[in-house]
């Protein structure tokens, strides 16, 4: 047998068990972390149906914005970067709520662009 009596031997049992899931969340945020800083693959307009169906473009300069009128700003100043659908401030290439998984780049437009609310 033991030479712990028996209440120290469960007083022991139960920090292992509380340190254990305290170390759950910590382990949860290390690999968010690491899953947040892999880069999405960026948007092919040549081969992504989604991207066809919105008429997206990585470059705005080459776009049917000008026809599309959209409201908000003038035509030449409608770009990814200033659409309400990119979930990022920053970056030449930025996640998109219209492209789960993917990344379009900031200069680009789509028939879907939406004045950001400021």
């Amino acid at each position: 047998m033991s030479d712990k009596p028996m209440n120290q031997s469960r007083r022991d049992a139960v920090k292992l068990v509380l340190g254990g899931l305290a170390t759950v969340p910590l382990m949860n945020l290390v690999g968010m972390a690491a899953a947040q800083a892999e880069e999405l693959p960026h948007v092919d307009p040549a081969t992504d149906p989604t991207a066809q169906a919105l008429k997206y473009v990585n470059d705005a300069t080459k776009s049917e914005r000008e026809q599309a009128k959209r409201d908000g700003l003038p035509p030449n100043e409608q770009h990814c970067a200033n659409c309400q659908f990119v979930l990022a401030d920053s970056g030449e290439w930025r996640p998109c709520s219209l492209f789960p998984g993917k990344a379009i780049n900031e200069n680009g437009w789509c028939s879907s662009w939406t004045l950001k609310a400021a």
